[in-house]
């Protein structure tokens, strides 16, 4: 009889690696694929892709399967970058890895793996896929602190139905030790950070590259100039580090924040202390909503939702809006929603899908 084949996403990391080991312990016939994403400047400084690469071979070595490398720069530019781009310009915070995901971990690597033969893919994500009377379900991984199923809540049902998540059920510290007792030669290696394409490079640097810097002024609710900003692009709202404030007329010696942009005057509004009222918000509108069922959910039910990826989950009610908008209603204040980031719905350990925050 044929063992299924799966194709793994291998990036050189510790999870892509035991993926791939404990898949083909259970049988599979495993095929590893490097994926090259970036490639404008792609210098060992900031873009570890050839090191990755080699770690990447050396465990594909180490498991005795094949590994094949493929380059997606062109659609990555073209589904991800492009649209990175777009959302600073309009003065949002976007969040590529979740784009990345669904346009091409599980779209151009699924349709690569597709034409391997693949029955299944197979990435390192914590986070776990279940069927139920027909209809594929995204539930969060048994180990909370290392979940992803946030930044995967745009998958639908037929990129679901080729996924698995062998990880969904270990703790990181598990995976570690398995690596380690099969003698995976990057059983220790760092978990990356950073932007897929952008590495740990210095983010202001790498933004004027690609945007025309406006710089302005930093005002207070109130109109009191606090300080230059260097380009509305270069901040996001909560943000505390890089400000340069000092006192001010009505200092309270408190840390100060970015509240707001101001897109049309060109002003970035700052507020004093982290629980000032501008950061709490009990509400949000989304909108490019994507539910991964096909159906969004019943309006008369409790929910929760994040508004990034390191939170707790709040409890809500979801409604829906005109122009295909969702509002989200919190029962406790969220601070520092941030237009452009991902709101997600959860019901339980069920991810239900979510959309961009207006």
């Amino acid at each position: 009889m044929n063992k299924q084949r799966v194709v793994v996403g291998m990036s050189g990391g510790v999870d892509s690696a035991v993926t791939a080991l404990l898949l083909k312990q259970q049988g599979y016939d495993v095929i590893g694929l490097f994926m090259k994403n970036w490639e404008d400047d792609d210098t060992d400084e900031y873009c570890s892709s050839k090191q990755d690469l080699i770690d990447a071979a050396s465990v594909a070595d180490t498991i005795d399967i094949p590994l094949e490398a493929v380059n997606f720069a062109r659609e990555y530019k073209e589904r991800v970058f492009s649209y990175f781009l777009r959302e600073y310009q309009a003065g949002r915070t976007p969040n590529p890895d979740i784009l990345c995901n669904s346009e091409i971990k599980f779209k151009a690597f699924l349709d690569h793996a597709l034409q391997l033969g693949a029955h299944k893919i197979a990435t390192g994500h914590y986070a776990q896929v279940r069927e139920v009377d027909g209809l594929f379900q995204l539930l969060k991984a048994d180990d909370a602190s290392k979940d992803q199923s946030y930044f995967l809540h745009r998958l639908n049902q037929q990129q679901l139905s080729r996924a698995m998540f062998p990880l969904g059920k270990l703790l990181k510290s598990e995976v570690r030790k398995i690596a380690e007792e099969h003698n995976l030669s990057n059983y220790a290696k760092k978990d990356s950070t950073g932007i897929c394409f952008i590495g740990e490079r210095p983010f202001r640097e790498f933004l004027n590259r690609y945007l025309p810097t406006q710089p302005g002024e930093m005002v207070t609710p109130e109109g009191e100039v606090m300080g230059k900003h260097m380009g509305l692009y270069f901040y996001t709202i909560g943000q505390r580090q890089g400000l340069g404030i000092g006192g001010g007329k009505k200092s309270t010696g408190e840390p100060w924040f970015v509240a707001a942009k101001d897109m049309q005057r060109n002003k970035l509004i700052v507020v004093q202390g982290h629980d000032h009222p501008l950061l709490l918000k009990h509400d949000l509108t989304a909108m490019d909503m994507h539910w991964i069922s096909g159906n969004a959910p019943d309006i008369a039910q409790q929910y929760a939702a994040k508004t990034r990826y390191r939170q707790e989950d709040a409890p809500c009610s979801v409604s829906p809006e005109q122009n295909d908008q969702v509002k989200f209603t919190f029962t406790q204040a969220q601070w520092a929603v941030t237009p452009g980031q991902s709101v997600v719905a959860y019901d339980g350990a069920i991810c239900l899908g979510g959309g961009i925050i207006l």
